[in-house]
């Protein structure tokens, strides 16, 4: 059994994946505060459900493209086992995982997007640094830029640690706070090989919105 906050149907709004239908599966529960955090509604909220009931409800979707995201979906153990059945019914998974746990467990066939925290988040020492070994080809990764602080820091995070260098990294400006062409300007300016991510469904529904 899993604990669900929701599960529904949008256009994935970030990473390589961004612009595509994707169905959601938002555990529930976190062990980090953000600063910046927009899911509060999945610390506590959600409903237990069996993950017969979850693939039911995916399928109904009929959209082969879906991630699991939170909260932190590793949190709970049988997410590990969602995603194998996920991938074994044919589908492509992503993790949105913030790289506080363990992804060494993670079934190699699922794409992990995970988020380097940065000081700005208020979480940057949760970090689990082995998780940057852990990652393959595919996986993707993530920095949620707040302000220029943040970006500098990036940017020594990615000079620092060859193992990013073949990775697709996304620079992504917090929304309402970092304005993107500034952190667009930086990027140019650097040279840096990285993508600036904006999170496109805030931009086609209200920010506030659930189940977008």
């Amino acid at each position: 059994m899993l604990k669900i906050n929701e599960i529904y149907h949008s256009i994935q709004g970030e990473s390589s994946y961004a612009g595509q239908p994707c169905v959601f599966i938002r555990t529930t529960g976190c062990n980090l505060r953000c600063h910046w955090c927009d899911t509060a509604h999945a610390f506590e909220d959600g409903e237990t459900s069996s993950i017969d009931a979850i693939l039911e409800t995916v399928a109904d979707f009929s959209c082969p493209l879906v991630e699991i995201t939170g909260g932190e979906p590793l949190l709970q153990n049988e997410s590990f086992t969602l995603i194998k059945a996920l991938l074994d019914q044919g589908y492509t998974v992503l993790i949105e995982t913030s790289g506080s746990i363990s992804i060494k467990e993670v079934d190699p066939r699922a794409i992990i997007i995970m988020d380097i925290k940065c000081p700005g988040s208020g979480m940057a020492d949760t970090m689990y640094w082995d998780n940057l070994s852990f990652l393959k080809k595919q996986d993707e990764v993530k920095f949620v830029i707040a302000d220029e602080d943040d970006y500098e820091w990036a940017k020594t995070i990615l000079a620092t640690h060859r193992s990013l260098r073949d990775k697709t990294i996304h620079f992504s400006p917090v929304f309402g706070e970092m304005n993107p062409r500034e952190l667009s300007e930086w990027i140019m300016r650097d040279r840096l090989a990285v993508r600036l991510q904006i999170q496109l469904h805030k931009y086609i529904w209200d920010p506030s919105m659930k189940g977008v």
